[in-house]
């Protein structure tokens, strides 16, 4: 054979080779992951999670969509872009809009989508997943509406030199009572903010303040739910936050980026807000930074809202819904729930991680920062979700009286009575 014919079929094959990557690259369904983390709280995680998995698999293209503000934000993209028929394949839903997702958008229930396609995965969910963590993404008529993925808790972080400089114990306060007194004495004694609890578009840590001092933001008469957080409990609560940002002047208010960087320049003592901070804090802050368990009330035990989201699939077709679960059963691998959690901080929501060689076993004993958050997981309850249409406005609420208490406009117990009649007024 001459040169030249052999250059001709060498090109034909390599032509023929690149057809067929074409090709095979042309039968990949392509999906959307829709996402509120932005880079500081595991953006650049899902980014290589998203990496690996299109690099290992035949089958599926996935694409990341950020979402900004949020769950709150997730749901109004979902609403803008339902009316145009358009939907993400994989979706993450905060706990507070577990019902308000299900009543309102387009979902399938995980395990259907399991024994319909992939029978040989009919027991992954029962297997790897406690009953009770589940529970978390079982929807108010009893229906699985996804499942769970980031769990988190809010935890105290400190700034220990800036206790420590104030004349205090860097072992941080055990009450809220006592987060009243450090924070004042830090304003006094160095001129710094002592405190900061986040501020982001929901009322996640917020409820954890007022359910731990005996208060409930939903209660349920004769199966019906109330808004029920304007209790003398509750507005005790909130009026000890309040008269911290008013009165002391010891509690910053601001932004949720803005008062995390805050504390991270050194400017704040304590940082109440989720373990998923944990990565991005502790390679950012430059000076002796912990964590410790969330406060409680003198006498009461602790009630702290799980945070975090499920993962649901809302894709449509056939062909989505198949590559939704094959993503799905990657990023619930052990190797992929590892990164998240060491690219976050959130606990593992699936069992066989933490002790897993090639999970977080070593992890675990390395970042003693984490402990803050697993020691505590018996005081979580659900994040509470006001059903129906009325999800979205009884949340924005809440988000509004926070508003006008730490901004001064309406004193605590005005705009928790106000607040309180206005969402059973939507919930009616």
């Amino acid at each position: 054979m001459c040169k030249s014919t052999r250059k001709i079929l060498g090109v034909l094959v390599l032509w023929g080779v690149l057809l067929s990557l074409g090709a095979r690259g042309e039968a990949k369904t392509n999906i959307e992951y829709w996402h509120p983390n932005a880079e500081a709280q595991g953006g650049l995680v899902v980014t290589e999670l998203v990496r690996q998995f299109n690099a290992q698999s035949a089958t599926t293209q996935v694409t990341e969509r950020f979402i900004p503000d949020m769950y709150k934000g997730i749901i109004q993209t979902l609403q803008a872009e339902a009316a145009a028929g358009k939907s993400p394949a994989v979706v993450q839903i905060g706990w507070a809009f577990l019902d308000y997702f299900s009543n309102n958008f387009q979902y399938s229930n995980p395990q259907t989508v399991i024994d319909k396609y992939f029978p040989s995965d009919a027991t992954f969910i029962k297997d790897n997943f406690l009953p009770n963590v589940i529970k978390l993404a079982v929807n108010s008529d009893g229906d699985l509406a996804g499942l769970p993925y980031s769990l988190s808790n809010p935890v105290l972080y400190l700034n220990r030199d800036i206790l420590r400089e104030a004349g205090l114990s860097d072992k941080g306060p055990k009450t809220w009572e006592d987060v009243k007194k450090f924070a004042k004495a830090i304003k006094e004694r160095t001129g710094k903010y002592g405190f900061y609890m986040q501020e982001p578009a929901d009322s996640w840590a917020q409820q954890a303040l007022m359910e731990s001092a005996g208060a409930r933001l939903i209660t349920y008469e004769n199966g019906k739910p109330r808004a029920s957080f304007a209790s003398e409990e509750g507005i005790k609560a909130y009026e000890l936050y309040a008269s911290m940002a008013l009165e002391d002047k010891s509690a910053l208010h601001s932004t949720w980026d803005e008062g995390v960087q805050a504390f991270i320049e050194g400017n704040v003592g304590m940082l109440y807000t989720t373990i998923a901070r944990r990565a991005s804090i502790q390679k950012t802050a430059k000076f002796d930074v912990g964590a410790i368990n969330s406060p409680s009330w003198q006498s009461r035990e602790k009630v702290i809202p799980a945070g975090g989201c499920m993962l649901a699939i809302a894709a449509r077709t056939e062909d989505e819904k198949k590559s939704a679960w094959e993503f799905l059963r990657f990023l619930y691998s052990v190797k992929s729930v590892a990164a998240w959690t060491i690219g976050t901080g959130y606990v593992p929501p699936r069992e066989g991680v933490a002790d897993a060689e090639d999970g977080l076993k070593s992890f675990m004993a390395e970042n003693k920062m984490m402990e803050a958050a697993t020691s505590q997981m018996k005081y979580v309850a659900p994040w509470a979700s006001f059903p129906g249409d009325a999800g979205l406005q009884a949340e924005q609420a809440l988000i509004d009286m926070r508003d006008e208490i730490l901004g001064g406009s309406k004193p605590a117990r005005q705009a928790m009575l106000d607040t309180q009649k206005k969402i059973n007024q939507l919930l009616n």
